[in-house]
């Protein structure tokens, strides 16, 4: 029986890497062609854009991940339908539960690979590539981190704490020097709104003035940073939540919520990250439910067309619930496992009554 479970989860394992290998190589061309875009601003050359590709396959194989175990394990299982070996195994006595449990057991495996990516491959790599592509397209006056973005302004560096939607950034601080590179005084802000000129108007300003003649602290009404950066600049150099491994983002959301700060994006790409799990093992036992369920006497290009539907059906909605969680305020707990524990349930349930 042992043999027959290694050989079940063999071809589990087979047929997803096999659907993610054609993914990767699918969506890294989409991700070339979009980098193309960029090449000739500043130094920004043809090889970077290749790196740029290659340093985030890791992210996007985590990202790609329930969609490929999903069609992986049709494609595995539907092979072995086609050939009459599950009915062979189920002649031979062997169950559907038991089935079940090997598929599962291969799709374990993938489960580790994935959440040892999303924690400590995926995460450096796509932060450096991200660093890299704004160093070659800005300079080196620009340096990203895990809370913002550091700038150099003329005799002034700038940290960004975060960016915000329709054209506004918050934690903005301001260290201005003097010619013998001295500190002239600090600026902290608690936002800013980013005209179309890329004009920057500062509210919410402490600032701190040292001179010769001692400290001075001020609260001015306004302050504008001329010529700086534009959204879409902003946008770049901005690391998306999703690039921070597990432990960053909790000890992230744990440092905004402790300032007052809304902290819903990075606590759903949190949520996203934790929910994994079960959202890979909705989607194994939603592949045994094609397998096993009504659509197990139709042929394997149906199947495999169908489960893709679903696929990029409940991707769709996982991605919609998450977005109008944010809108409406809900917890990211409730928007990011809900879709995945439907499926769950539903092919538990259906293939409760088969087995």
């Amino acid at each position: 029986m042992k043999i027959i479970d290694r050989y079940l989860a063999t071809h589990t394992i087979r047929g997803v890497l096999l659907v993610l290998s054609l993914f990767i190589i699918l969506f890294s061309f989409l991700e070339l062609l979009a980098q193309l875009n960029d090449v000739g601003k500043g130094n920004y050359r043809i090889a970077d854009a290749f790196m740029f590709v290659a340093y985030t396959i890791p992210a996007r194989t985590v990202d790609l991940m329930p969609v490929c175990i999903l069609l992986g394990s049709i494609v595995a299982l539907g092979l072995l339908a086609d050939h009459n070996e599950l009915v062979a195994m189920q002649a031979a006595g062997i169950s559907v539960k038991r089935i079940c449990g090997s598929v599962l057991a291969g799709g374990a495996v993938i489960l580790l690979l994935t959440m040892f990516l999303t924690q400590f491959v995926a995460p450096p790599l796509e932060q450096y590539a991200r660093t890299r592509r704004s160093k070659a397209l800005y300079g080196k006056g620009i340096m990203m981190t895990k809370n913002g973005f550091w700038a150099r302004h003329g005799r002034s560096f700038i940290h960004v704490g975060k960016t915000l939607s329709e054209n506004k950034a918050a934690d903005i601080e301001i260290y201005e020097h003097d010619r013998q590179g001295r500190l002239r005084s600090f600026t902290r802000a608690r936002g800013a709104t980013i005209t179309e000129d890329n004009q920057w108007r500062l509210d919410g300003i402490n600032q701190i003035r040292f001179s010769e003649q001692g400290i001075q602290t001020l609260k001015p009404d306004g302050i504008t940073i001329h010529s700086f950066l534009s959204p879409e600049q902003m946008g770049i150099l901005e690391l998306p939540p999703g690039s921070l491994s597990l432990s960053d983002l909790y000890r992230f959301v744990r440092g905004l919520r402790k300032r007052g700060q809304n902290a819903q994006r990075y606590s759903l790409a949190l949520w996203q990250k934790l929910t994994l799990p079960v959202t890979i093992a909705a989607m194994v036992m939603l592949s045994l439910a094609f397998i096993f369920g009504p659509t197990r006497s139709i042929t394997a290009g149906r199947r495999i067309v169908m489960a893709a539907m679903a696929g990029i059906g409940i991707y769709l909605i996982y991605q919609i619930a998450g977005h109008l969680g944010l809108l409406l305020e809900l917890p990211p707990a409730v928007t990011t496992l809900t879709p995945a524990l439907v499926v769950l349930v539903g092919s538990v349930k259906l293939l409760g009554r088969i087995a």
